[in-house]
């Protein structure tokens, strides 16, 4: 099920319509949706699926993701690795982008800079929340991703550039 849902997902850019905004809306009231859904993602980008990351709340430019602490995330002082926060911020905001994206537009992450606050551990909840363009024409839109532990702490702030402009005409 999984395979065949992230087969529709998004099979290529040219793809009309916004399936990642259609299979969330049908997916996440029900039982055991978010986690098929975001199992999907995660099977369609597969270095973004490695993390193991759930999306818990998707609208137009807003997302939570939230990242579990296991042994396979941590690195030699027993905190989630550096790059999994990144892998996590940039989850975070593109998926919150791209559920408001109209049918013929495209995203790019352009650059990502990030800045550590406090060793991170226990489960990490990714917040983002960004405004929007009212129209998609070529631009960049500056995207932030907030990371907090368990204790409601800030452990990291990301800073996505997300370029995102009409889709290329065959």
């Amino acid at each position: 099920m999984v395979q065949t849902i992230s087969r529709w997902l998004l099979p290529d850019a040219e793809n009309t319509g916004n399936p990642v905004k259609m299979w969330w809306d049908r997916l996440s009231p029900r039982p055991g949706g978010k986690r098929l859904f975001s199992a999907a993602v995660g099977r369609m980008a597969p270095y973004t699926g490695s993390v193991g990351a759930q999306i818990i709340e998707l609208a137009p430019g807003r997302s939570q993701v939230v990242l579990q602490d296991r042994p396979a995330l941590r690195n030699h002082i027993r905190c989630v690795h550096a790059i999994a926060l990144c892998n996590l911020a940039e989850l975070a905001g593109n998926i919150a982008v791209v559920y408001a994206m109209p049918d013929d537009t495209r995203f790019i992450v352009a650059g990502l800079s990030i800045d550590y606050i406090k060793k991170a551990r226990g489960t990490i909840t990714a917040t983002c929340e960004v405004d929007l363009p009212d129209v998609w024409s070529r631009q960049e839109i500056p995207v932030t991703v907030q990371m907090r532990d368990p204790d409601g702490d800030v452990v990291a702030t990301a800073s996505l550039r997300t370029l995102v402009g009409p889709k290329k005409r065959a």
